[in-house]
């Protein structure tokens, strides 16, 4: 044989690398009709979707003093976490918690792969373990949809892909529900649902896209969002070492593949072909870590119940490292995931400082502009100041206002300060100093906003005097 062909004959082995398992050689779509999964690992990511789309759905009816539990209200720029309101000036720790959490992506990948993907995603539990399993009861087993697609169409064809259909964009339409409950709230929500479509056009409309958005995704999109959309996918290729934990084959015990009752010299994968027809996104994992993989484990439980058909250990597919069947290694922990690790240490305590140390109510106190310094007789300067006020509490804040570590006085203007529930306030008050303590023509000065006798939070904004003048 001549090394063209060798080398002709490893091409097409390698083949699957140069496309996505969803698309032939000429670039069509091909659909994928994904054998429901059966056995442990199933079980296990079945009764954690449970969990949660009871937290999907159900979070958005809990309250606390009145307010949602999370929110994410972007028209407003209002969040609401665990109760807590965060206003635009609170985007920092926004920004902080992102960066965190991209670090956690980046340790948790370089340790356990797309565990996150297979078993946390929106996208895997929605498709996966609601709407393929919807599809399942409606049109039947994937061999009989892959049949009835091939069909002309007639009355039981159209029943069944309609049915489908129809229930696929009424489940859409309360996901897109829930799904603008947590950027609106549920009271809104309702009043959208029970108040005239005239009152709520702007939010009639938002559902109407979300749930053709969800419809679009999960009846047609389904897994090219996660081989064409998704960037963690791509990601793989860069976080991922010979450490990490993936969905992998053991091809050390697995090959070479046959029929074992005909040739006892050959490995245990008799290529029957179960773990490609349970995968949702068309992949051989045999061909090793591919860009598709999810990490669902369909492939895991479909191989184990063939190894227990053939009286063969367990384990032929299994979540490993690459060093783990090579070498038969253990996980080993990394001098890079020990930097990951301290890095997301040190974020996640800049982040829990950010947040104990964030205030309920946010001041900010500006000098009047274009106004000068008042005289007020021979032995004091006053200067006017407005005060704006944030109030992230949910009952409303009278606050006063005091000078701190320098003698003088605060004369609020008008009615007395109040900060209200979950809104803004200003106010205007004159600062007057003796002349005495003005030693500069710009003094720094400290003001405490006090609820009561409780120090609420501390600003600092400059004082202008005559000190020139004096001099003279």
């Amino acid at each position: 044989m001549s090394a063209a062909d060798v080398s002709g004959k490893g091409r097409e082995k390698e083949d699957f690398r140069d496309r996505i398992a969803t698309v032939d050689k000429s670039g069509r779509r091909k659909w994928i009709y994904a054998v429901q999964p059966a056995g442990k690992l199933y079980n296990y990511r079945a009764a954690l979707s449970y969990i949660y789309f009871l937290v999907f759905f159900g979070l958005p009816f809990i309250h606390i003093d009145g307010r949602p539990l999370f929110l994410f209200n972007i028209p407003d720029a209002q969040f609401i976490l665990f109760g807590k309101v965060f206003w635009p000036q609170d985007f920092f720790i926004f920004g902080v918690g992102m960066i965190t959490f991209i670090f956690f992506i980046i340790l948790f990948t370089a340790a356990f792969g797309r565990l996150f993907c297979g078993w946390i995603c929106p996208q895997t539990i929605f498709m996966e373990l609601l709407f393929r399993r919807l599809e399942y009861w409606i049109v039947g087993s994937a061999a009989y949809q892959k049949q009835l697609q091939k069909q002309p169409w007639h009355t039981k064809k159209i029943l069944k892909i309609g049915g489908k259909h129809v229930a696929f964009f009424l489940l859409s339409f309360l996901i897109a529900n829930c799904f603008l409950a947590y950027i609106i709230g549920i009271r809104e929500l309702e009043k959208i649902m029970t108040e005239p479509v005239t009152e709520h056009m702007g939010g009639f409309f938002a559902i109407l896209i979300f749930s053709g958005i969800f419809y679009a995704v999960y009846a047609f999109f389904r897994e090219q969002v996660c081989t064409a959309v998704c960037p963690y996918g791509r990601l793989q290729g860069v976080l991922l070492d010979k450490n990490s934990v993936v969905v992998a084959y053991d091809y050390k015990r697995g090959e070479p593949r046959g029929n074992f009752k005909k040739n006892e010299n050959l490995g245990d994968c008799i290529d029957c072909f179960q773990c490609v027809t349970v995968c949702p996104t068309g992949i051989d994992i045999r061909n090793g870590v591919q860009m598709e993989c999810v990490g669902c484990t369909a492939c895991i439980d479909a191989c184990n119940k063939i190894m227990n058909k053939i009286n063969k250990p367990e384990g032929l597919i299994r979540y490993a490292s690459e060093n783990t069947i090579l070498n038969n290694e253990p996980l080993r922990y990394t001098t890079r995931m020990k930097l990951y690790t301290l890095l997301c240490a040190l974020m996640v305590g800049v982040l829990a400082v950010l947040l104990y140390t964030r205030k309920d109510v946010g001041a900010t106190v500006i000098r009047t502009p274009g106004i000068l310094f008042q005289e007020r007789g021979k032995d004091s300067i006053s200067n006017l100041y407005t005060v704006k006020l944030i109030n992230k509490t949910v009952k409303d804040i009278p606050l006063s206002i005091r000078l701190k570590d320098i003698e003088g006085a605060v004369n609020i203007i008008g009615k007395p300060i109040v900060a209200p529930k979950e809104g803004q306030s200003t106010g205007t008050f004159f600062v007057v100093l003796p002349r005495k303590v003005i030693q500069e023509h710009k003094t720094t000065i400290h003001l405490s906003l006090y609820e009561g006798d409780k120090e609420v939070v501390t600003v600092s904004s400059s004082f202008a005097g005559p000190v020139a003048a004096d001099e003279d």
